[in-house]
């Protein structure tokens, strides 16, 4: 496919920034539709209202009424999960709960959510109340059985709600219908910090919080970790969660398996971003979900022993490696499977959405590689995985314009006998079905993508902040923007597209693209990469000459010594 360049549109009425804010910023920030400086402001003191999420007071007065009493909390597994289990243990136990424990289901033997199997694992430990986070909100048979045994649910999670609500004794999720709550966003990581928050408030005020219950504020660089890791919009909510998790872990108050994380990951906690945590700790904590067992990953960042956090990080950088050869493998199982998808004749992909199936393929890989392919085909991707006998569970990723999990809450309407379960977000979701069911399944996806697709943006399109001057190609620039975030989902970290001269190119790592690139009739150069760029088993020509490329600004440190570094998306063919 060949993209498009789109450059985003300034508005009429340009804000006006302090002196202080880098020029080029000022125009990203005005790109992103910033239009005051009081916007730009991520103290606690922005964040939106304990108060104004529903359902908190009835949860509060839930968890008090078992505060002597056993506490089990089950998680999802991946990394806002895991951060949401050991956020709401880490806290309960600080606030003087009995007995708290945390449950989370192995995605092999159990699938995803509240089910009655989870339900009877955690029944033997006897606890008086389960609280979900992350999960839940479609969890009707798994609440059900639990309220029958006579255990009360805490629901949190921020999944969408399907048109029945389970019966728990209290649900807590802003996207609930008709929530007022300012922010829809807030990553399951989120809401558990929202219901701590609101839990510490009644303690303090009724005299009850142990002394040496901490602010909950300290518990910030789970919530950053979290929210970044589940990919979840930026909204201003969120970047005040994420900014000020990262200022407290630059300042070395974090819990140590997150700096053991770090570490691992080579990746300094004094100028640490958002991408140090999406790029750097989250894929090996989440490695533990897709791999073992997310257990791995929640202990790592309960423990409070250095050396325990140590040990436990590098058995999940071990998972983590493992991971990367099981989808490697996978990749080009499903790049092979898209070629044969593509019309012979144009060499075009025929699928408005697309479904990938492989015998061999591992269910906890499966999401990266829809991920992946989805990225290349700028189309919905949704790959599958055995999980039982006759049954396939799948991971959807979407394109902008198509909400993945109303498409398929349509499928499921128009073909009630497809689906056995689904959920999720607009980008991704989760979904079982019958194998038998897979072909009709597909048509049935397809068609209704392709619905979506008619009223969507076009999919070939790439946005950019436009075209940086010569001299505005600088490290200045680069540390000023790498400042200027957090940047994420629906506020995007700020990219660039300008022609430039490849003078050399040159494969490292047997994948990546190494090259020095110029501004043509500038006399600058610059040191630029493009990571994954050679495809295995690809014809692979090196470029040369004029080309368009759009690209990031990084600052590289090696030896102790900052450069600047162009990180390469896309390379297009230079407009004639």
């Amino acid at each position: 496919m060949i993209l498009r360049i789109v450059r985003r549109a300034r508005g009429e009425d340009a804000p006006q920034f302090s002196a202080a804010v880098h020029p080029v910023l000022g125009r990203v920030y005005a790109l992103r539709g910033v239009r005051t400086a009081d916007e730009l402001d991520t103290s606690l003191e922005r964040l939106l209202p304990v108060g104004s999420l529903e359902g908190l007071p009835e949860a509060v007065d839930l968890l008090i009424r078992h505060r002597a009493g056993r506490v089990t909390v089950v998680g999802d597994f991946d990394a806002d999960g895991a951060t949401s289990s050991a956020l709401m243990v880490r806290a309960l136990r600080g606030f003087g709960f009995a007995d708290v424990d945390f449950l989370v289901p192995n995605r092999f033997e159990f699938g995803y959510g509240l089910t009655p199997e989870i339900v009877a694992l955690a029944a033997q430990r006897v606890p008086t109340l389960i609280v979900t986070v992350d999960n839940g909100v479609s969890s009707h048979a798994g609440v059900a059985a639990a309220r029958a045994r006579g255990i009360d649910v805490l629901i949190t999670d921020h999944h969408l709600p399907g048109a029945q609500l389970p019966e728990a004794n209290v649900i807590v999720n802003p996207n609930l219908v008709g929530s007022r709550f300012g922010s829809r966003c807030l990553a399951g990581v989120g809401v558990a910090f929202y219901v701590m928050a609101a839990l510490k408030r009644r303690l303090d005020e009724s005299g009850a919080t142990q002394a040496s219950a901490g602010a909950v504020a300290e518990l910030l660089d789970l919530v950053a970790l979290g929210t970044v890791a589940d990919v979840v919009p930026l909204d201003l909510n969120n970047r005040v969660l994420v900014s000020q998790g990262l200022r407290r872990i630059r300042g070395g108050r974090c819990v140590p398996g997150i700096r053991a994380l770090l570490s691992l990951a080579s990746r300094s906690l004094e100028n640490l971003t958002a991408a140090d945590l999406a790029f750097g700790v989250a894929p090996r904590l989440n490695a533990a979900g897709r791999i073992d067992d997310m257990s791995i990953g929640i202990q790592c960042l309960l423990t409070d022993e250095p050396g325990e956090a140590q040990r436990l990080a590098a058995r999940l950088d071990e998972l983590n490696q493992e991971r990367r050869g099981i989808e490697a493998r996978m990749q080009q199982d499903a790049q092979a499977a898209v070629r044969v998808l593509a019309n012979p004749r144009l060499g075009t992909l025929e699928r408005g959405g697309v479904v990938l199936f492989d015998e061999s393929w591992h269910q906890g890989v499966v999401g990266l590689v829809a991920s992946r392919i989805k990225e290349r085909l700028r189309r919905p991707v949704i790959a599958f995985a055995l999980a039982a006998e006759g049954t396939l569970r799948g991971s959807a990723r979407s394109v902008p314009g198509v909400h993945i999990r109303d498409v398929l809450d349509a499928v499921a309407t128009r073909h009630p006998e497809l689906l056995n379960r689904f959920g999720g977000h607009a980008m991704a979701a989760g979904l079982t079905l019958e194998r038998a069911h897979l072909d009709e399944f597909a048509r049935a996806f397809d068609a209704e993508v392709r619905r979506w697709l008619a009223q969507a943006p076009p999919t070939d399109t790439v946005e950019t902040d436009g075209e940086l001057t010569p001299a505005e190609i600088a490290l200045e620039t680069a540390h000023a923007l790498r400042a200027g975030g957090p940047w994420g989902q629906s506020f995007p970290e700020p990219t660039f597209d300008g022609v430039f001269s490849i003078r050399s190119a040159r494969v490292i790592a047997e994948k990546h693209l190494k090259m020095w690139v110029e501004v043509p009739e500038s006399g600058r150069a610059f040191d630029a990469i493009a990571f994954n760029h050679v495809q295995e088993g690809a014809a692979f020509v090196a470029p040369s000459g004029l080309t368009h490329l759009v690209y990031r600004l990084d600052v590289n440190e090696y030896q102790g010594e900052r450069r600047l570094q162009l990180l390469i998306d896309h390379l297009l063919p230079a407009a004639r």
